[in-house]
């Protein structure tokens, strides 16, 4: 739908919306349909970022309030975070705003330490006071965390009731304590779970033992309300993980803070783009953006990425050529009407709220799909198989 509805504002309609079937070819999660959904398209012409943060805002809370197993929704207007205070205060760019634990900076304090894993790398830390579980129960967040970040390994030390450094990777900080205490403002019985690594990788590590200690331990969340917020200031790049290369690092179609002027002039890994999610209980409910419509500035957007005029001209012909006669500025939103109605129901996974869905692999086990195809089913519609 992205390009069809940019197509229509192009064409002289100033508003649209439409409840739209979307096919992508993307892996399952818990909060995602592999290769289906459906999204509540819209988009409107001569629209900035705050037009389409009123028309949500004025749309979501009462269906929240009024349909939601909780009775309790953000009021309008929803907070706004940037993408890097997400990032560096919660680990996460779809913040569960629910729990009340944030993520602290501590790699100044532990430098030096002697601990290997800390040497060279960004470490942060997320800081639980009056902490009463288990060492087995502290074991299992580690695990847990390790899997959901990738591998990413964590790290723990406590401050006991007497005020000593206890426990975990204690044995290193002996040095570090009193700076920890003060940047950590530590009391007794104060447990702090660490992640170390890359800037991103530790951050989002810490940002899953946040979650964690937020779910695990009474106290630190409010299960019974709808918590929205905008993320904003999205990077308009970044380097990927598995290229190397400068990439897009979310919507290729989003306008750069700053135009022309920021690509000519900016290194592209500090320009920011008109580009927004809205989150809800940790879920990434919407992407939006105020969108690129000048041909000029998206083909230096394309070319940053290594695509020259031509690829955008074959890659987008209908964006492209409509635009060369001129379009106005336009900006969008799509929330999807999946992930809605499972935040609506209370539900963690989206299989809980389709009637008929598929498993994590794409499979419909009940309808025995997808299934061996007959040579001549292929022929028909020029497809062939190579082992």
């Amino acid at each position: 739908p992205q390009q069809f509805k940019q197509l229509l504002m192009t064409a002289g309609f100033d508003r649209y919306f439409q409840i739209a079937p979307c096919f992508r070819d993307e892996d399952a999660r818990a909060d995602r349909s592999p290769g289906e959904f459906y999204q509540l398209d819209m988009e409107m012409a001569f629209a900035t970022q705050d037009d389409v943060f009123a028309v949500i805002e004025k749309v979501f809370p009462p269906i929240f309030t009024k349909y939601g197993k909780y009775s309790t929704a953000s009021t309008a207007p929803f907070r706004r975070i940037s993408y890097n205070e997400a990032m560096e205060k919660y680990g996460s760019d779809k913040p569960d705003l629910r729990i009340d634990l944030t993520v602290e900076d501590i790699t100044a304090e532990v430098a030096g330490c002697g601990f290997g894993p800390f040497d060279g790398a960004v470490v942060k830390a997320v800081v639980v006071h009056d902490f009463t579980q288990t060492r087995k129960q502290i074991d299992k967040l580690c695990a847990d965390a390790e899997v959901a970040s990738g591998g990413n390994k964590a790290f723990w030390f406590r401050l006991d009731g007497n005020g000593e450094l206890v426990g975990g990777i204690s044995k290193f900080l002996g040095e570090k304590k009193e700076a920890l205490v003060a940047k950590l403002g530590l009391k007794p019985n104060s447990f702090v779970a660490v992640s170390a690594g890359k800037k991103s990788a530790a951050q989002k590590t810490a940002g899953v033992l946040r979650k964690l200690l937020g779910a695990s331990v009474p106290g630190h969340m409010d299960k019974e309300r709808y918590e929205f917020c905008w993320i904003v200031d999205f990077p308009m790049y970044e380097i990927g993980e598995e290229s190397g290369q400068l990439e897009f690092c979310h919507n290729p179609f989003s306008m750069p803070q700053g135009g022309m002027q920021a690509l000519e002039e900016q290194d592209p890994l500090e320009i920011y783009a008109y580009q927004y999610d809205l989150v809800c209980n940790g879920v990434e409910l919407s992407s939006g953006a105020v969108r690129n419509h000048v041909p000029e500035i998206m083909v230096k957007a394309f070319s940053l990425v290594g695509l020259g005029e031509e690829d955008v001209k074959a890659k987008f012909p209908a964006m492209y050529n409509a635009f060369t006669y001129g379009a106005p500025p336009h900006a969008g939103i799509a929330p999807g009407v999946d992930r809605m109605v499972m935040l609506l129901a209370g539900e963690d996974s989206i299989r809980e709220i389709i009637p008929f869905p598929m498993n994590k692999n794409a499979q419909d086990l009940m309808m025995g799909a997808p299934s061996e195809v007959e040579q001549k089913q292929l022929e028909d519609v020029h497809i062939q198989i190579k082992q």
